[in-house]
Formats: C-alpha cells, structure tokens, sequence
C-alpha cells in the first residue's frame, strides 16, 4: 500500500506576512515568488484575508482586491487560493451586518479566491451559521473551522479534546453548509497529545470523505510535533510555510516536514529541489524587510499565556512605536488571568486582542481598574456566547464601567445594515458607488475612506529606511569606550523618519528598541481648567470626530485610537464643551496622555 499524500497549504503570502512584518508588505516585492511557488509544484496558496485585508488599505496604500487578482493571473485559474475569515467580522475587527457578510462572499468570488477559512474565536455556532451559508451561496469552498488551544495552567472547563468534539458535533447538527473542517490553533500551544485525540475522534464522526484540516504556528517550538499528531491522528491536510518566514511566530516549514514524514507512511510528495528554489526566490524578494527579531525566537511562555503568531509581532511592534515594549514580559504574565475569567475564548482575532489589551491595562492601570471595552463586551455576550461563563465579579465590573447590562441574544441581531451607511459615506465624499468601495469603507472604516481619497500613509519596515539619518539631522554620538568589556551595545537607527535606541543584549542577542523621545516645546500653552479625556491604552490617533467649541453628551465618541491592532473609540465621559483638543490626527500616544478638555 502506498504512502498517503498530505495536502498542505502554503501560508507565506499571508500568515507568513502576517506572523513576521504584522501584515505590512508590498504586493510588487513578493509576486515573483509566487511565480516561484507555483514552478515548484505548490498549488494551494493563502492569498489573503485576515489582517492582510485591511492592512493593505491602511500601511502599504495598495487595494487588496487589486493583489487578490494580481495573485490569481501569476498562479493561473487552477490553482487553489485561500483566505481567512472571522465569522460575522468576515476581514475586519468590527462585527459586520448581514448585507456586508454577504458582500464579503461575493467580492472575494469576484476577486479570484477558490476557498474561504472561516472561523469564530468564541466557537459560537451562531456566529458561523449565516457566514458560512453565504460562502457556500457564492460558490466558494467553505472550510469551516474549531479554534484550539491550550489553557493557562489552573484553567479547566473548556479547551480539551472531548470540547472540541462536542462542538464538532454541534456544527454538524446545524447543518451549516461546509466543504472542509480546520482546527485551528493559532498560539502554537494545544498539546500533541490532544490534537491527535481530536483528529482521532473526529474521523470518527465525520463522513469518510470529509477532508479534515490541521493549522498551527511555531511560535512555542511545537509546530512540527503538532502537525505530526494530526497525521496520525486522521488529518488530511496541514499549513506550511516557506523561509524566510517559517518557523517562530508563522507556520513549520515546508522543507521540515517533508524531512520529519521520511520513513513514515505519509508523504508530501515535493520535490526538494523545486522547494528549495522556491525558497531562495522569496528569500530574495523579501531581503529588505526589518525582521522582528520576536518572530524568529521560540518563546515557551506562550505555552503558559497564548498569543497568537500573527498577533504578538502587531503587538510588539506597536510597543515600540509607543516606547512601551519593557511591559511585554508582564503583559504576557498577565494574560493567563486575564484568559481564565474571561470565559476561554480561543486566542485569536479579535479576542487574542481583547486578552492583550486588558492584560496591558491590568499591568499599567492596576489589576481590573479599567476594563477594556471590548474585552468588556465579549464578557457581557455582546460578540457572542463564551465557551464557560466568564468570571460573574468581572462581569460585573464590565456592566458597571461600560453602562450595559449582559447580552444573550443573536450578535447579528443589532447590528444595522452597512450597504446605506458606506453609500453614504462615499456619495458625501463624491467617490464611486461600487460594491468594492463599499466594502472597502464597511470594512476599514475611516482608513478605507482615507485611501480612497488618495489620503493612505504607508508605513513598511525595510531595512533600507533603517539607515543613518543625514548628517545635519543625525543624533550627537556617544563616546566609544576605550575598550569593548561584556554588555550590552547600544545603537542609534531610524526608521520611517523616526530615531530609535537600539540595546542588543550581550550574549543572547535579545535587542530592545525604544523610540527617542522628541524634545519639549519651548514653551507649553497655559493649562485649561477642566474635565480631561484620557487615552485608555498606547496607540495611534485615527480620527478625530469634534473640535473646539463643540458641545458633547455623555459617551459621545470624540476619536478613534488604533491599538494593538484594534481601533475603537474614545467617548465623552460626561455632557460639555470642547475646551481644548490636545492631539492630532496621526498622532501616538500613551495611556494617560490627554487628548481632550471638557467644560
């Protein structure tokens, strides 16, 4: 009897961007690795969706249908193009309305994709049902999917492999149209052990025809011994990727494991080869982008506090722009606590980034001093139903801070249709009233808006922006010691105009980098007595919604501030009058920093 053939995916152009450079690159640089790819024989590709939807629009100023079409005329019309999606999200962190969910389908039909992944965080059956239905509807391949991990030590309830079959169970009992079946583990943390229960036991209960699928990130260092257990366990198919951006924060790559199935009864059925001059291709192509070096570590906290591959490096490097990366090891500690009341969501978008942002605010703020609003949301019902009940104390505290009671109906339910409300917007901005700028504003809201005005920033890290600023701006240097003793060294680099310190550890390599405060203004404007608007978290300003002068109602929304890798908004906390508006569109800003006065 022959050796099974494992279908496999290839992650690079997405979960591999999204892993390593938090989703910022552009579609010029890496197209003719597609090329490559395909030449060697590699005929399943990721081809975005998830943050390489939205990131496209905000940092690299590109349309993502645009590098949707252009991957599809480089593979040609046989080859299978997969994307992402978050249940009733679809590609954006926003829960979208039904017309939207359904445009989404379309769009992405319209746009070259053969198949759409399609999962919710919560493992809410609710919130797969309606998406699902319309991604079948438009005649795309319909994965449907059951998110894993592993649960903080001291947790239990939820996330075990008799869970995951019983919410198999329950997807197959609401006959939700699917082509395909994933468990995703996108921290890299279920044990072997369990996933191959998991497969063994859902082999079991689907069809014998039913392809089951396994996907995982590297980022604990047991990616390849997670893909191995779903082999054995029943699995047909698995996700890999290509150097430079396997391993670490991304997916196990292809040449690995074709190397660990020798001598086993399963086989990739590649050629080493054509493989490995696929790899030097897109090695090539991506030779001048920054590499965190986070994305290439092996981090076995994770295995204590999950987060995600394609989160933590969005996260990190959103600490640096905001001088706050000393908080990252806390910040991770934290999270354990912050995943064990909250009622086990699976760590992945958008709920890894709830974890995070309540974590950060858990060890900047004081434990439970704020609650974030999102995360307050997921534990009030408002994206769905958690796998257990979280913590009824949190709970609580969630009413009380965000002014709502808890929530147990349909999420889609309350949520008005976004097709007016994006035409709108472009009619009032004199754009053209198509099904792509619609989707393009419903999806990305005001970054969307921005690009389709031509008005997108983009925001890349190559190498080539790292160089030393010239020499009327460059930084005074710092005396070199007489000799070179053990420590850290210490660098002065710039990147996208901006100065940062460089401290690369002795020894062990680790590097830290820290934005260079700008110097204070000469003089600072006369204070303005008054009520003042605190950011809650580090982040970037997006847009502000009111000036000086305006009179506000309580919880108003005054800005939207994007951080780690969510916007959301700012609100009035009480009824006044702008005094004083203290940031600019654009601007970054620290928690606790003011942004307004009210009187």
């Amino acid at each position: 009897m022959g050796k099974k053939v494992i279908k496999f995916m290839d992650t690079s152009f997405r979960d591999g961007f999204q892993s390593v450079f938090g989703a910022r690159v552009f579609t010029d640089d890496f197209i003719p690795a597609v090329k490559a790819s395909v030449d060697a024989g590699i005929t399943h590709l990721e081809a975005g969706g998830g943050a390489r939807f939205q990131s496209l629009f905000f940092y690299c100023g590109e349309s993502a249908f645009d590098m949707m079409d252009r991957i599809r005329a480089e593979t040609g019309p046989d080859a299978n193009l997969q994307t992402l999606a978050r249940g009733i999200n679809v590609v954006a962190l926003s829960q979208q309305p039904r017309d939207i969910i359904d445009l989404h389908a379309k769009m992405f039909k319209k746009h070259g994709i053969t198949t759409i992944r399609n999962f919710d965080a919560l493992n809410d059956i609710r919130n797969l049902e309606y998406s699902g239905e319309r991604i079948a509807h438009h005649g795309l391949h319909h994965q449907i999917v059951i998110t894993v991990m592993e649960l903080p030590p001291g947790c239990e309830g939820a996330h075990t492999s008799e869970f995951y079959l019983e919410r198999l169970k329950a997807l197959l009992d609401a006959e939700i149209p699917f082509h395909s079946i994933c468990f995703k583990d996108a921290t890299g943390t279920a044990n072997p052990r369990k996933v191959y229960d998991t497969f063994k036991g859902a082999r079991k209960m689907v069809p014998e025809d039913t392809v089951l699928w396994f996907h995982t990130h590297d980022t604990a260092g047991i990616g390849i011994s997670q893909n191995f257990a779903a082999i054995e366990g029943g699995a047909d198919g698995i996700d890999l990727a290509k150097s430079p951006v396997c391993g670490g924060t991304c997916q196990p790559d292809i040449l690995s494991m074709m190397h660990v199935l020798k001598g086993t009864d399963f086989t990739l059925d590649l050629d080493y080869e054509k493989i490995l001059a696929a790899e030097e291709a897109f090695e090539e192509a991506m030779k001048d982008y920054f590499f965190p070096p986070e994305a290439k570590m092996v981090s076995p906290t994770i295995t204590l506090s999950p987060m995600p591959g394609g989160a933590l490096t969005a996260n990190t490097m959103m600490m640096r722009d905001t001088n706050t990366l000393h908080h990252y090891p806390a910040v991770i500690k934290e999270m354990a606590d912050v995943v064990r009341l909250g009622g086990f969501g699976t760590s992945v978008t958008p709920v890894s980034q709830f974890y995070f942002q309540q974590a950060y605010l858990n060890v900047t703020q004081g434990k439970w001093k704020v609650i974030n609003p999102n995360y307050g949301n997921m534990v009030l019902g408002y994206f769905g139903k958690t796998p257990v009940p979280p913590d009824p104390e949190i709970v609580k505290l969630a009413s009380e801070q965000l002014g709502k009671p808890v929530f147990t109906d349909d999420p889609l339910d309350i949520l008005e249709p976004g097709i007016p409300k994006a035409t709108k917007i472009l009619k009032e901005n004199n754009l053209e009233v198509n099904d792509e700028n619609i989707f393009i504003i419903a999806s990305c809201e005001q970054k969307g808006l921005d690009y389709l005005l031509g008005n997108a920033k983009t925001s890349i890290r190559k190498k080539t922006d790292m160089e030393e600023a010239p020499a009327a701006k460059k930084p005074a240097a710092k005396a070199a010691p007489a000799a070179a003793p053990a420590g850290p060294r210490s660098y002065s680099i710039t990147v996208n105009n901006r100065i940062y310190d460089v401290t690369v550890a002795e020894g062990s390599g680790a590097v830290q980098a820290v934005p260079v405060q700008a110097a204070a203004p000469a003089a600072a404007a006369a204070p303005v007595s008054g009520t003042e608007v605190e950011a809650p978290t580090p982040g970037n300003v997006v847009k502000i919604m009111v000036k000086v002068g305006d009179s506000v109602t309580q919880d108003q929304p005054l800005l939207v501030l994007e951080a780690m890798k969510m916007e959301s908004e700012v609100k009035s906390p009480s009824a006044g009058k702008i005094l004083a508006v203290h940031v600019s569109t654009g601007d970054t800003v620290q928690a606790s920093d003011s942004l307004f006065t009210i009187g």
